[in-house]
């Protein structure tokens, strides 16, 4: 997968070609770059701490599974039920291979063992195509997991390219909203305005309550309606989020009420989310319960853990 090495940036190559046990010293020299903060694994206090405590530690096959976002669908219809996902309208294993004559004129292209490789594409008539398949090839090769800080349960995803129907609202826009849950207790929700432009977010907890925090973009500050059906997307959170440390279940919601699962998300911004105000980044942490022997997890993998830790 690696062996293009001219169309793939050096960072990437190192961790790709690394030792296994030389994981944890890597994440942690990687951390420190990015937040200036050491980093301590055998006891993580912040959010972002035990977020990387969880990329080494509890990165497992029903992680991988539930990531991967092809193999994800049939486990959310069985869970929750098929209606909603949004309906599939092709998978393949190379970009040559899809039919685009067969598609309809509005579609989303993405990678199912990444996050952020994808392509709306709202008139495929006027779809440059090469420059499309040039993307798609570049994301194809690499391994997600040592792209952006060891989010290890990326690492074992096959690869496929998935088309699914493109959906939106009246106004174009297609609104995120991340239920975050906590030991399987939906706890907050993320409202994200259009990703496309000048992003903002805001926090709500279950009650509608508007949370004072945020991170790496401003604060979304215009009122906002409790969704008629806040409920339903809870009951969705905390079916999906079952016996999980942490984990952001990604839902859109249309403006007719309709809802459709997006993603499982497990490493919010990697754990390097820069956090406004700062005390949050231990507030949040103090939500996260790790494994009561974690220690005794942490000694069963075979990573050299670096002295500061």
């Amino acid at each position: 997968m690696a062996s293009q090495a001219s169309s793939l940036n050096d960072s990437y190559l190192s961790y790709y070609n690394l030792d296994k046990k030389e994981f944890a010293i890597a994440l942690s020299e990687w951390f420190w770059r990015k937040t200036r903060e050491v980093l301590n694994l055998r006891n993580p206090k912040t959010f972002n701490e035990k977020i990387q405590w969880l990329k080494l530690y509890d990165s497992s096959p029903f992680k991988t599974m539930t990531t991967d976002k092809y193999l994800v669908r049939d486990w959310v219809k069985k869970k929750i039920g098929e209606e909603y996902l949004i309906p599939l309208l092709g998978v393949y294993d190379r970009f040559e291979d899809i039919e685009f004559g067969k598609l309809p004129k509005s579609f989303v292209i993405k990678t199912n063992h990444g996050s952020g490789w994808n392509w709306a594409v709202k008139d495929k008539q006027k779809m440059d195509i090469p420059k499309v398949r040039a993307k798609f090839d570049t994301w194809m090769e690499m391994n997600y997991a040592f792209k952006f800080g060891f989010e290890l349960h990326y690492k074992d995803i096959s690869p496929k390219i998935i088309i699914e129907k493109y959906v939106q609202n009246r106004s174009g826009n297609l609104y995120d909203w991340k239920i975050w849950c906590f030991n399987g207790n939906p706890t907050y929700i993320q409202f994200r305005d259009d990703w496309r432009a000048n992003l903002k977010m805001c926090f709500f907890d279950t009650e509608w309550k508007k949370q004072t925090f945020c991170y790496e973009h401003p604060l979304y500050k215009a009122q906002l309606d409790k969704p008629n059906n806040l409920e339903e997307m809870l009951h969705i959170a905390k079916i999906l989020s079952k016996n999980l440390i942490f984990v952001c279940v990604d839902l859109y919601r249309l403006d007719d009420g309709k809802i459709y699962f997006g993603e499982m998300t497990y490493t919010r911004s990697s754990g390097v989310a820069r956090w406004c105000p700062m005390e949050y980044n231990l507030k949040l942490g103090e939500l996260i319960k790790l494994p009561s022997n974690m220690r005794e997890i942490m000694s069963r993998y075979n990573y050299i853990t670096p002295k500061c830790s």
